[in-house]
């Protein structure tokens, strides 16, 4: 199955400055009843500060300065996870441990005050430098430069324990890592929290679906084109994705500039929807944000076609802007994108019906320009007074 339509953006400016705002639409809403969980998504994972350099020519040459013309800095990790899901107005909850430092403060204020995301399961390790990454976007490309300290004995037991109060949600959203079993993941689904899970790179080079014990408690597997193909052996990705749902209810592929395939076993259905013509400016976080996509409307119950033409929509909303959670659209962004390509000369009257789903989910146009970015790319201002 070979998608024939496109559809294009627009490219925005780069890295702006807005106030944050929560998400304007709530997907669930009609879902939503009295015995419902507390939480729509709950997550678990290292929180990173991410700083961003952007506006380099080139890329950095030894023994020289380069300057940049624009930073950002943002709570990265799996913080990018958790922003992307809170912006597409679910109610998440972050289990995690934070550094005991200014980086761990800001990071927490960033996500429980900017973001609204809970962090009653996340705890402060005393002594623990928070971990930094510090990225380089040019020429589309991106340059990660990580450092993080060991942590304390006692970061060990906060992260056990932060995982092990992993609050009850419908949703829950999980990297596997190859042999290895993650009790939270079993208590989750057991507790009836729909699992979807996503998968790195398989440094032992076994890539063997045997090792990924956590896979029998999971809805939806989510890997890319060549982690599919590798831990299945299907030359295409396609194949792989079907081979995969003999251990997985959903197999979503992602295909890079090509789009994304899905299969659903349980309903028969496959769906292929193509990318959306952009010019990528920095991937970070794109993964994370796809999945965000996803799993709203998997939740939201919105048939397998849609939902992945809305993981694609807002990663491909993510990847025109610099940084990780920075990046994450909220459903401001997606309204004024729908309404602007709707407006644009030429596009394909079938591209545009992939997404007249659309209608009704995303606000009412806002007296707000084009691109709507709510980031403050800094660590924080001194407020006087």
């Amino acid at each position: 199955m070979t998608p024939s339509h496109t559809i294009t953006g627009e490219e925005p400016e780069h890295l702006t400055r807005a106030a944050p705002c929560r998400a304007q639409v709530d997907p669930l809403a009609a879902l939503r009843g009295p015995g419902d969980p507390p939480w729509d998504v709950c997550l678990t994972g290292t929180v990173f500060l991410d700083i961003i350099f952007t506006g380099l020519d080139s890329a950095p040459v030894r023994g020289t300065e380069s300057w940049a013309r624009g930073m950002g800095s943002s709570p990265g990790g799996v913080a990018n996870m958790a922003t992307a899901l809170a912006r597409l107005g679910l109610k998440t909850s972050l289990a995690a441990a934070f550094g005991d430092d200014h980086y761990g403060d800001y990071c927490w204020d960033a996500l429980e005050q900017g973001e609204g995301i809970d962090l009653s399961a996340s705890r402060t390790v005393p002594g623990w430098h928070s971990p930094v990454t510090v990225s380089m976007a040019y020429e589309g490309e991106r340059t990660m430069v990580s450092h993080g300290h060991e942590p304390p004995p006692q970061a060990a037991f906060l992260q056990e324990r932060a995982r092990d109060r992993v609050p009850r949600a419908r949703a829950a959203v999980a990297s596997l890592t190859p042999g290895t079993r993650a009790p939270w993941i079993t208590a989750a689904a057991r507790e009836g929290t729909r699992i979807f899970a996503d998968v790195g790179w398989d440094d032992t080079g076994a890539w063997d679906l045997a090792g990924l014990a956590d896979l029998e408690h999971c809805e939806a597997f989510l890997p890319n084109a060549e982690e599919a193909k590798r831990y299945t052996g299907a030359d295409c990705p396609r194949i792989a994705a079907h081979a995969l749902t003999e251990y997985v209810p959903v197999a979503v592929v992602t295909l890079g500039p090509e789009g994304a395939y899905a299969v659903d076993r349980r309903t028969g259905e496959a769906a292929e929807v193509p990318a959306i013509a952009v010019e990528a400016l920095d991937p970070t976080g794109a993964g994370d944000v796809f999945v965000a996509g996803f799993v709203t409307g998997s939740l939201a119950g919105w048939p397998l076609a849609d939902r992945l033409a809305f993981a694609g929509l807002t990663a491909a909303l993510s990847v025109q802007e610099f940084g990780g959670s920075l990046s994450a659209p909220g459903w401001s962004e997606i309204g004024a994108w729908w309404r602007r390509v709707q407006a644009l000369p030429g596009q394909d009257p079938a591209a545009l019906r992939r997404y007249e789903f659309l209608e009704g989910l995303v606000p009412e146009e806002l007296d707000r320009p084009w691109p709507l970015r709510r980031a403050v790319p800094t660590i924080g201002f001194r407020h006087s007074g």
